[in-house]
C-alpha cells in the first residue's frame, strides 16, 4: 500500500483536510497528522466513509520524537509515497512590539518543523529512490510586508530550505515541491476567524481550496523527466 503523510490538518473544510481527501482519491492511505485528535478523527472518518483509508495521528511538528514516531507508524502501513508539510499559521505583529518567543515560535513551526519533517521522510524515501516531499508556501515566502515580519522570515526560510532539499535529493529520485498560496483561502479558518476580511475581499478575491489542491496533485503526479519545484496559485484579481 502506498502511504501519504499530511501534516498540518485541521477542520474538514480547511486546506489540510481537503489535501487528505484528494490524495485519498488517488488510492493512497492517508496518515492525517496535526495537533487536535478530534479534528484528525473527523477527517479520517470522512475519508473512510467515502471509500478511502486513513489513520489519524497526533504529532507536534517541532518535536523530533513526535515526528519520528509519526513516520515509524506510517511505515508499518505501507511504502511512503508522499510527505506533505502544511503546518504554520499566519503570525502578524509589529516588530517593535514583538517578543523573542513569538518570533521564534513562528520560525519553529514553519521552518524548523519543515526540516524535521523532511529529514524523517528522507529516511524512508532515499533507500527506495522515490517519493515526493511537498511544502505549503504563502505570499510571505516571496516578499516581506509590514506587520508580518515573523511570518515573512519563517516562510521565506522554509522556501529556501525546500529549494536546497530539492537540489540535494533530486538525484536520489525524490521530488521536492513548494506551492505558493498567494491570497486568502475560501475555507473555514478565514470565514470563521476573519469574516470581515472575507467580506471585504469578496468571493472573487478568495482562493478556492480545490484550485490549491490541484497544484499539489499536479506536482505529485509529475514524471521524473519533467519536475517542477514551485507553483504559485492566486485568483485573477489578486494584485501581485
Amino acid at each position: 500500500m502506498q502511504v501519504a503523510i499530511i501534516m498540518g490538518v485541521g477542520p474538514d473544510r480547511g486546506m489540510g483536510a481537503q489535501l487528505c481527501h484528494r490524495f485519498a482519491q488517488n488510492d493512497l492511505h492517508i496518515v492525517v497528522a496535526g495537533r487536535t485528535m478530534s479534528k484528525l478523527e473527523q477527517v479520517a472518518n470522512n475519508i473512510v466513509a467515502g471509500g478511502g483509508s486513513a489513520t489519524p495521528i497526533v504529532a507536534d511538528t517541532t518535536s523530533e520524537l513526535d515526528v519520528a514516531n509519526l513516520f515509524e507508524q506510517a511505515s508499518r502501513i505501507g511504502d511512503l509515497s508522499l510527505a506533505l508539510y502544511n503546518a504554520g499559521n499566519n503570525t502578524p505583529g509589529r516588530i517593535d512590539e514583538m517578543s523573542v518567543e513569538y518570533f521564534e515560535e513562528a520560525w519553529r513551526v514553519c521552518c524548523l518543523g519543515g526540516f524535521i519533517f523532511a529529514r524523517e521522510a528522507l529516511k524512508y524515501m532515499k533507500p527506495k529512490e522515490q517519493g515526493a516531499i511537498l511544502f505549503t508556501g504563502a505570499s510571505a515566502s516571496l516578499r516581506g510586508r509590514a506587520n508580518f515580519g515573523a511570518f515573512n522570515s519563517s516562510k521565506s526560510a522554509l522556501r529556501g530550505f525546500a529549494q536546497a532539499l530539492a537540489k540535494e535529493y533530486g538525484i536520489n529520485g525524490i521530488h521536492v515541491g513548494h506551492v505558493v498560496v498567494d491570497g486568502a483561502i475560501n475555507g473555514e479558518k478565514v470565514l470563521t476567524r476573519y469574516p470581515d476580511i472575507a467580506e471585504q475581499l469578496g468571493q472573487e478575491r478568495l482562493l478556492q481550496i480545490e484550485s490549491i489542491v490541484d497544484a499539489f496533485e499536479y506536482l505529485w503526479k509529475q514524471p521524473k523527466s519533467g519536475w517542477t519545484f514551485e507553483v504559485d496559485v492566486r485568483t485573477a484579481t489578486e494584485p501581485w
